[in-house]
Protein backbone atom coordinates (compact mmCIF):
# COMPACT_ATOMS: atom_id res chain seq x y z
CA UNK A 1 0.00 0.00 0.00
CA UNK A 2 1.44 3.34 -1.03
CA UNK A 3 1.14 6.29 1.30
CA UNK A 4 2.94 9.61 1.48
CA UNK A 5 3.70 10.64 5.07
CA UNK A 6 2.14 9.09 8.11
CA UNK A 7 2.28 9.98 11.78
CA UNK A 8 0.28 7.38 13.63
CA UNK A 9 2.28 5.17 15.96
CA UNK A 10 -0.06 2.55 17.33
CA UNK A 11 2.05 -0.42 18.40
CA UNK A 12 3.40 -0.88 21.91
CA UNK A 13 5.80 -3.59 22.97
CA UNK A 14 4.47 -6.08 25.48
CA UNK A 15 6.94 -5.71 28.32
CA UNK A 16 6.04 -9.05 29.89
CA UNK A 17 6.88 -10.83 26.62
CA UNK A 18 10.11 -8.89 26.22
CA UNK A 19 11.12 -9.73 29.78
CA UNK A 20 10.40 -13.42 29.27
CA UNK A 21 12.48 -13.34 26.10
CA UNK A 22 15.34 -11.61 27.89
CA UNK A 23 15.35 -14.31 30.55
CA UNK A 24 15.49 -17.00 27.86
CA UNK A 25 18.46 -15.29 26.20
CA UNK A 26 20.56 -15.54 29.36
CA UNK A 27 20.96 -19.25 28.81
CA UNK A 28 21.89 -18.97 25.12
CA UNK A 29 25.00 -18.28 23.08
CA UNK A 30 24.96 -16.13 19.95
CA UNK A 31 27.51 -15.59 17.19
CA UNK A 32 27.10 -12.20 15.50
CA UNK A 33 28.84 -10.81 12.42
CA UNK A 34 28.83 -7.11 11.60
CA UNK A 35 28.98 -6.34 15.32
CA UNK A 36 30.95 -3.15 14.70
CA UNK A 37 28.42 -1.90 12.15
CA UNK A 38 25.35 0.25 12.57
CA UNK A 39 22.77 -2.55 12.81
CA UNK A 40 24.93 -5.30 14.32
CA UNK A 41 26.23 -3.17 17.19
CA UNK A 42 22.70 -2.35 18.31
CA UNK A 43 21.70 -6.00 18.19
CA UNK A 44 24.76 -7.00 20.21
CA UNK A 45 23.97 -4.34 22.82
CA UNK A 46 20.47 -5.77 23.38
CA UNK A 47 21.81 -9.31 23.60
CA UNK A 48 24.39 -8.24 26.18
CA UNK A 49 21.79 -6.35 28.19
CA UNK A 50 19.79 -9.57 28.53
CA UNK A 51 22.84 -11.45 29.80
CA UNK A 52 23.41 -13.64 26.74
CA UNK A 53 26.84 -14.95 25.81
CA UNK A 54 27.89 -13.24 22.57
CA UNK A 55 30.71 -14.05 20.18
CA UNK A 56 31.46 -11.20 17.74
CA UNK A 57 33.31 -11.81 14.49
CA UNK A 58 35.83 -8.98 14.15
CA UNK A 59 38.27 -8.09 11.39
CA UNK A 60 41.74 -6.85 12.34
CA UNK A 61 40.90 -3.59 10.57
CA UNK A 62 37.50 -3.12 12.24
CA UNK A 63 36.72 0.10 14.08
CA UNK A 64 35.42 -0.95 17.52
CA UNK A 65 34.04 2.44 18.56
CA UNK A 66 30.40 1.33 18.36
CA UNK A 67 30.96 -1.55 20.79
CA UNK A 68 33.77 -0.10 22.91
CA UNK A 69 31.64 -0.08 26.05
CA UNK A 70 30.69 -3.74 25.47
CA UNK A 71 34.20 -5.18 25.13
CA UNK A 72 34.10 -6.75 28.61
CA UNK A 73 30.75 -8.42 27.84
CA UNK A 74 31.54 -9.98 24.48
CA UNK A 75 34.08 -12.45 23.16
CA UNK A 76 35.88 -11.18 20.09
CA UNK A 77 36.62 -13.74 17.40
CA UNK A 78 39.14 -12.59 14.81
CA UNK A 79 38.04 -13.50 11.30
CA UNK A 80 41.51 -13.54 9.75
CA UNK A 81 42.49 -17.17 9.05
CA UNK A 82 39.63 -18.48 11.22
CA UNK A 83 38.65 -22.11 10.63
CA UNK A 84 34.88 -21.92 11.07
CA UNK A 85 34.30 -25.67 11.23
CA UNK A 86 36.83 -26.05 14.05
CA UNK A 87 35.48 -23.02 15.89
CA UNK A 88 31.83 -24.12 15.90
CA UNK A 89 32.75 -27.73 16.68
CA UNK A 90 34.27 -26.54 19.94
CA UNK A 91 31.50 -24.11 20.96
CA UNK A 92 27.86 -24.63 21.90
CA UNK A 93 26.37 -21.84 19.78
CA UNK A 94 22.58 -21.63 19.68
CA UNK A 95 22.19 -19.07 16.90
CA UNK A 96 24.27 -17.29 14.27
CA UNK A 97 23.12 -13.80 13.24
CA UNK A 98 24.86 -12.57 10.09
CA UNK A 99 24.65 -8.76 9.88
CA UNK A 100 27.94 -7.99 8.10
CA UNK A 101 27.45 -6.33 4.71
CA UNK A 102 29.55 -4.68 2.03
CA UNK A 103 27.45 -2.22 0.04
CA UNK A 104 30.15 -1.82 -2.59
CA UNK A 105 30.13 1.97 -2.41
CA UNK A 106 33.89 2.49 -2.13
CA UNK A 107 35.24 0.11 -4.76
CA UNK A 108 35.04 -0.48 -8.51
CA UNK A 109 35.73 -4.23 -8.49
CA UNK A 110 32.95 -6.64 -7.43
CA UNK A 111 35.43 -9.08 -5.86
CA UNK A 112 35.42 -7.45 -2.42
CA UNK A 113 31.62 -7.41 -2.37
CA UNK A 114 31.48 -11.08 -3.37
CA UNK A 115 34.02 -11.97 -0.69
CA UNK A 116 32.10 -10.13 2.05
CA UNK A 117 28.52 -10.93 1.03
CA UNK A 118 28.86 -14.43 -0.38
CA UNK A 119 32.16 -16.22 0.34
CA UNK A 120 32.59 -15.23 4.00
CA UNK A 121 28.99 -16.00 5.06
CA UNK A 122 29.08 -19.26 3.09
CA UNK A 123 32.15 -20.36 5.06
CA UNK A 124 30.35 -19.33 8.23
CA UNK A 125 27.17 -21.17 7.23
CA UNK A 126 29.03 -24.34 6.30
CA UNK A 127 30.96 -24.38 9.57
CA UNK A 128 27.80 -23.81 11.63
CA UNK A 129 25.89 -26.43 9.64
CA UNK A 130 28.57 -29.09 10.10
CA UNK A 131 28.72 -28.42 13.85
CA UNK A 132 24.95 -28.70 14.27
CA UNK A 133 24.21 -25.07 15.13
CA UNK A 134 20.38 -25.07 15.02
CA UNK A 135 19.66 -21.54 13.75
CA UNK A 136 21.27 -19.29 11.13
CA UNK A 137 19.76 -15.82 10.61
CA UNK A 138 20.83 -13.81 7.58
CA UNK A 139 20.12 -10.13 7.01
CA UNK A 140 19.25 -9.62 3.36
CA UNK A 141 17.99 -6.74 1.21
CA UNK A 142 14.66 -6.23 -0.54
CA UNK A 143 16.49 -4.80 -3.57
CA UNK A 144 16.13 -6.72 -6.81
CA UNK A 145 19.19 -8.85 -7.59
CA UNK A 146 19.63 -7.01 -10.91
CA UNK A 147 20.26 -3.61 -9.30
CA UNK A 148 23.97 -4.03 -8.55
CA UNK A 149 26.67 -6.39 -7.30
CA UNK A 150 25.59 -5.86 -3.69
CA UNK A 151 22.00 -6.98 -4.25
CA UNK A 152 23.11 -9.86 -6.49
CA UNK A 153 25.59 -11.20 -3.92
CA UNK A 154 22.99 -10.96 -1.14
CA UNK A 155 20.47 -12.83 -3.28
CA UNK A 156 22.99 -15.55 -4.11
CA UNK A 157 23.75 -16.17 -0.44
CA UNK A 158 20.05 -16.43 0.40
CA UNK A 159 19.86 -19.26 -2.15
CA UNK A 160 22.73 -21.06 -0.43
CA UNK A 161 21.03 -20.56 2.92
CA UNK A 162 17.91 -22.23 1.54
CA UNK A 163 20.03 -25.14 0.28
CA UNK A 164 21.57 -25.64 3.72
CA UNK A 165 18.21 -25.47 5.51
CA UNK A 166 17.52 -29.18 5.36
CA UNK A 167 18.95 -29.62 8.89
CA UNK A 168 18.78 -26.15 10.38
CA UNK A 169 16.38 -23.23 10.71
CA UNK A 170 17.66 -21.01 7.91
CA UNK A 171 16.06 -17.61 8.38
CA UNK A 172 16.42 -14.93 5.72
CA UNK A 173 15.43 -11.41 6.79
CA UNK A 174 15.06 -8.99 3.87
CA UNK A 175 15.32 -5.44 5.19
CA UNK A 176 13.79 -2.34 3.71
CA UNK A 177 15.64 0.99 3.76
CA UNK A 178 16.49 1.57 7.40
CA UNK A 179 17.74 4.87 8.74
CA UNK A 180 18.40 6.59 12.05
CA UNK A 181 20.84 8.60 14.16
CA UNK A 182 24.46 7.53 14.10
CA UNK A 183 24.38 5.87 10.69
CA UNK A 184 27.15 6.26 8.14
CA UNK A 185 26.77 9.45 6.09
CA UNK A 186 27.27 7.47 2.90
CA UNK A 187 23.71 6.17 3.43
CA UNK A 188 21.00 8.06 1.55
CA UNK A 189 18.89 9.32 4.47
CA UNK A 190 21.83 10.40 6.64
CA UNK A 191 23.59 12.01 3.68
CA UNK A 192 20.52 14.08 2.83
CA UNK A 193 19.93 15.17 6.44
CA UNK A 194 23.58 16.15 6.92
CA UNK A 195 23.48 18.28 3.76
CA UNK A 196 20.29 19.96 4.92
CA UNK A 197 21.70 20.70 8.37
CA UNK A 198 24.76 22.26 6.73
CA UNK A 199 22.45 24.39 4.59
CA UNK A 200 24.19 23.21 1.44
CA UNK A 201 23.38 25.41 -1.51
CA UNK A 202 22.09 22.52 -3.65
CA UNK A 203 21.40 18.80 -3.49
CA UNK A 204 21.36 17.00 -6.84
CA UNK A 205 18.65 14.34 -6.95
CA UNK A 206 16.80 12.09 -9.35
CA UNK A 207 13.22 13.13 -10.22
CA UNK A 208 12.32 11.40 -6.94
CA UNK A 209 9.22 9.55 -8.12
CA UNK A 210 10.50 6.15 -7.02
CA UNK A 211 8.85 4.90 -3.82
CA UNK A 212 10.63 3.27 -0.91
CA UNK A 213 9.70 1.86 2.47
CA UNK A 214 11.81 3.75 5.03
CA UNK A 215 11.96 2.12 8.47
CA UNK A 216 13.51 3.55 11.64
CA UNK A 217 16.52 1.67 13.03
CA UNK A 218 14.92 0.88 16.41
CA UNK A 219 12.08 -0.92 14.64
CA UNK A 220 14.55 -2.99 12.62
CA UNK A 221 16.49 -4.03 15.73
CA UNK A 222 13.33 -4.98 17.59
CA UNK A 223 12.15 -6.98 14.58
CA UNK A 224 15.44 -8.88 14.52
CA UNK A 225 15.21 -9.53 18.26
CA UNK A 226 11.69 -10.88 17.81
CA UNK A 227 12.95 -13.24 15.11
CA UNK A 228 15.94 -14.26 17.24
CA UNK A 229 13.68 -15.05 20.20
CA UNK A 230 11.26 -17.14 18.14
CA UNK A 231 13.79 -18.69 15.75
CA UNK A 232 14.09 -22.07 17.47
CA UNK A 233 10.32 -22.51 17.43
CA UNK A 234 10.24 -22.04 13.66
CA UNK A 235 11.91 -25.40 13.17
CA UNK A 236 14.10 -26.84 10.45
CA UNK A 237 13.62 -25.33 7.01
CA UNK A 238 13.94 -22.08 5.13
CA UNK A 239 12.01 -19.13 6.53
CA UNK A 240 11.78 -15.86 4.64
CA UNK A 241 10.84 -12.61 6.42
CA UNK A 242 10.52 -9.07 5.15
CA UNK A 243 10.95 -6.15 7.53
CA UNK A 244 9.61 -2.68 6.77
CA UNK A 245 6.68 -0.46 7.66
CA UNK A 246 4.44 -1.75 4.89
CA UNK A 247 4.02 1.80 3.60
CA UNK A 248 5.93 3.45 0.78
CA UNK A 249 6.81 7.10 0.30
CA UNK A 250 8.36 8.76 -2.72
CA UNK A 251 11.95 9.90 -2.53
CA UNK A 252 10.73 13.42 -3.25
CA UNK A 253 8.32 13.37 -0.29
CA UNK A 254 10.97 11.88 1.99
CA UNK A 255 13.55 14.56 1.15
CA UNK A 256 11.01 17.38 1.35
CA UNK A 257 9.87 16.13 4.77
CA UNK A 258 13.47 16.04 5.99
CA UNK A 259 14.00 19.60 4.74
CA UNK A 260 10.86 20.80 6.55
CA UNK A 261 11.81 19.16 9.84
CA UNK A 262 15.36 20.52 9.58
CA UNK A 263 13.90 24.00 9.26
CA UNK A 264 15.92 24.50 6.09
CA UNK A 265 14.71 27.26 3.76
CA UNK A 266 17.94 27.71 1.79
CA UNK A 267 18.95 24.44 0.12
CA UNK A 268 17.76 23.88 -3.44
CA UNK A 269 16.41 20.38 -3.92
CA UNK A 270 17.37 19.87 -7.54
CA UNK A 271 15.05 17.04 -8.53
CA UNK A 272 15.87 15.68 -11.97
CA UNK A 273 19.53 16.68 -11.92
CA UNK A 274 20.47 12.99 -11.79
CA UNK A 275 19.05 10.39 -14.15
CA UNK A 276 17.51 7.21 -12.81
CA UNK A 277 20.00 4.34 -12.81
CA UNK A 278 19.52 1.55 -15.31
CA UNK A 279 16.87 -0.88 -14.15
CA UNK A 280 15.60 1.48 -11.45
CA UNK A 281 12.77 -0.09 -9.46
CA UNK A 282 10.01 2.47 -9.00
CA UNK A 283 8.18 0.83 -6.10
CA UNK A 284 9.29 -1.74 -3.52
CA UNK A 285 6.52 -3.01 -1.29
CA UNK A 286 6.88 -5.09 1.87
CA UNK A 287 5.08 -8.31 2.70
CA UNK A 288 4.67 -8.16 6.48
CA UNK A 289 2.55 -11.32 6.82
CA UNK A 290 5.40 -13.39 8.29
CA UNK A 291 6.29 -10.63 10.77
CA UNK A 292 2.64 -10.35 11.76
CA UNK A 293 2.64 -14.10 12.45
CA UNK A 294 5.23 -13.52 15.21
CA UNK A 295 3.33 -10.51 16.62
CA UNK A 296 5.62 -7.73 15.42
CA UNK A 297 4.60 -4.34 14.06
CA UNK A 298 6.63 -1.15 13.53
CA UNK A 299 6.35 1.49 16.25
CA UNK A 300 7.76 4.59 14.62
CA UNK A 301 6.10 6.71 11.96
CA UNK A 302 8.26 8.36 9.33
CA UNK A 303 7.63 11.76 10.89
CA UNK A 304 8.74 10.58 14.34
CA UNK A 305 11.73 8.66 12.99
CA UNK A 306 12.97 11.64 11.01
CA UNK A 307 12.57 13.97 13.98
CA UNK A 308 14.53 11.65 16.26
CA UNK A 309 17.28 11.26 13.67
CA UNK A 310 17.54 14.98 13.01
CA UNK A 311 17.48 15.89 16.70
CA UNK A 312 20.44 13.63 17.46
CA UNK A 313 22.38 14.76 14.41
CA UNK A 314 21.86 18.39 15.45
CA UNK A 315 23.16 17.55 18.94
CA UNK A 316 26.25 15.86 17.49
CA UNK A 317 26.99 18.71 15.10
CA UNK A 318 26.49 21.48 17.66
Amino acid sequence: MAQTLYTACTCEWKTDVMNDSAVARRNKTYFVTGATGYLGSRLVRLLCESGAKVYCLIRNTSNLVRISELESQITQVRSDSLDYETFFAGKAVDCVVHCATDYGRKITSPLSVIESNLILPLKLLHGAYCAGVPVFINTDTVLDKRINGYSLSKHQFSQWLETYSNRIAGINVALQHFYGPGDDQTKFATHIIAALLRNDERIALTPGEQKRDFIFIDDVVQALMEIVDKSAALGVGYHDFQVGTGRTVSIRDFVEAAKRICGNSQTLLDFGAIKYRDGEIMDIETDLSKMASIDWKPRYSLEVGLRLTIQEMVAVLS
